[in-house]
């Protein structure tokens, strides 16, 4: 089914421009305003895991000192309870608001994981990520805060949670890629046969500089992130391979461009490593923050189903920091193994069916 065309009110939000702001007394680039804010409340009480996790590490990995922490996170649906009225028929979001019990678990998992940079897939909107802030982390030092929307059919867009100033945000609305949808989608009619290929979830690209004296760094230290959600479904192979041939293509060029560019690509990949999707980030230079993933082993799998599909991918310069010993995933309850998520209730302190991938990173050199 084609994209359908966007009401009045999506659009206004759509076009809202990425715009410098002012919070604590420091630049931060953020779309939209910050007047849109909600009013700040005590965070909730954290979830108690009641055993050990099916998937990922039971605790997350000790803080290095001298560096920062970066992670990546699938929130799953973290929707606020209003009604986007340019959501509607399948896509409908009344009612669809991310449970409170489902907030305080997801609160719990990032403060566990205690990155200084967290990257979020799914997320509804800025104003739904603040209210989140405001109402379950607001004592973690997130003051700059990055959500901006791609125009998703879902009404879903990638954020980015850091302790850091941002000095840069930017996504390109439906980026072109190369070829046109084929005629099927598996063995059904394909929605967007004959159409141009674009991308699902344009990734969202943040510009993260950390400032002088943090950790004892000498001087600043800046890095890039691109925050991706490629294409979901066993059928959507040839859009997502297509969306991450022309991201590794451009991380390459930046590279080549300027080899001292720290650059990571993060996020849900709906691929694992084996993959033609990372095939292209590997085949561009990046590499996996793991040094090596067993697909079996159940403490590297990151999504319920048990397989790889989040993952933080470096270059050459952002590698030579990343501190591979420190990188972990952190487990939290999940469905059994091979339940239906369409039938099988969601277990106590449930956050997300995916889980965050984090790993530390030098800025005082090595």
């Amino acid at each position: 089914m084609p994209t359908r065309p966007l009401t009045s009110s999506r659009t206004a939000r759509a076009l809202r421009t990425a715009h410098l702001a002012l919070l604590t007394g420091l630049a931060l680039l953020v779309t939209p305003a910050l007047a849109d804010r909600v009013a700040p409340a005590a965070p909730a009480a954290p979830a108690a895991t009641a055993q050990a996790p099916r998937l990922g590490s039971a605790e997350p990995a000790a803080r290095t000192p001298g560096a920062i922490r970066v992670a990546t996170y699938n929130v799953l649906n973290l929707f606020d309870d209003r009604d986007d009225p340019s959501l509607r028929g399948r896509f409908d979001d009344a009612g669809a608001a991310k449970p409170h019990e489902e907030k305080v678990a997801l609160a719990e998992a990032i403060r566990r994981v205690d990155a200084d940079v967290i990257a979020l897939q799914e997320v509804e909107s800025y104003d739904a990520l603040i209210e989140f802030r405001e109402h379950y982390i607001a004592d973690m030092g997130y003051d700059y805060v990055v959500s901006i929307d791609v125009r998703d059919d879902r009404g879903i867009e990638n954020s980015v949670l850091s302790r850091f100033p941002i000095t840069y945000a930017s996504v390109r609305l439906h980026l072109p890629l190369e070829g046109v949808h084929p005629e099927l989608y598996g063995d059904q009619p394909n929605w967007y046969a004959g159409e141009p290929i674009v991308f699902k979830r344009t990734p969202l690209r943040v510009d993260v500089e950390v400032p002088a004296g943090h950790e004892g760094a000498a001087e600043p230290y800046a890095l890039t992130l691109f925050v991706v959600h490629h294409k979901a479904g066993f059928h959507g192979a040839y859009w997502r391979e297509r969306e991450a041939e022309w991201l590794a293509n451009h991380v390459r060029e930046m590279t080549i461009a300027d080899p001292s560019h720290r650059i990571a690509v993060v996020g849900d990949f709906n691929a694992q490593p084996h993959q033609q999707t990372v095939f292209s980030y590997t085949e561009a230079g990046l590499r996996d923050v793991f040094l090596a993933r067993d697909s079996d082993d159940p403490a590297l799998a990151t999504h319920e189903s048990g397989r790889v599909i989040d993952m933080i991918l470096v270059n050459d310069a952002l590698r030579a920091d990343v501190l591979h010993e420190s990188a972990f995933v952190l487990g939290t309850p999940l469905r059994e193994e091979g339940a239906d998520w369409r039938t099988t209730p969601k277990p106590p302190g449930y956050a997300s069916d995916h889980l965050p991938v984090a790993v530390d990173i030098t800025i005082i050199g090595r």
